[in-house]
């Protein structure tokens, strides 16, 4: 087993806060590493511009890092985060597609694509991706209480 695969099993088990965040950081770490010195320096000004809101800088080099490295899913995820915050939620939903199948585990897609349908009104299509994040996190914090949120919803909606 890989350290990212210890790491997810880790998570699985985790129920205090600290130590879910200190594991999800050690995920994080993992992911945000591409092997590749130059890449590192692309994906680092792509967070940059990220953080400086400048989302179409932030988006060329993010296209560039998947360019170089397909397979990598955080290309993938940062780029599907620059367009959610762009506005372009069609664009920000196939890349979150992109980052799932080269990482079926990855938390923060999951988190975004459950922000995203749940801004579109999709309470069913929210809980189904919840309750996916729940399979990799279940003590996520908030994560249950917001999964019962929807179920009550939904079932109060039902004829």
């Amino acid at each position: 087993m890989n350290n990212l695969d210890e790491l997810f099993a880790q998570l699985r088990t985790a129920t205090a806060p600290l130590e879910i965040e200190a594991l999800q950081n050690g995920i994080w770490h993992i992911w945000l590493a591409t092997g590749d010195q130059a890449l590192d320096k692309q994906l680092e000004a792509g967070m940059r511009a990220l953080a400086a809101d400048d989302y179409s800088r932030a988006i060329a080099d993010f296209t560039h890092l998947i360019e170089a490295r397909p397979d990598l899913p955080e290309g993938w995820n940062k780029r599907a985060t620059a367009y959610y915050l762009r506005g372009e939620y069609r664009a920000s939903l196939l890349d979150i597609a992109e980052t799932l199948r080269r990482e079926p585990r990855h938390f923060g897609a999951l988190s975004g694509w459950a922000t995203i349908l749940r801004m579109l009104g999709d309470d069913k299509g929210t809980l189904r991706v919840l309750e996916r994040l729940a399979r990799v996190c279940p003590h996520l914090p908030g994560l249950q209480s917001q999964m019962r949120d929807l179920q009550e919803r939904l079932s109060d909606e039902a004829p």
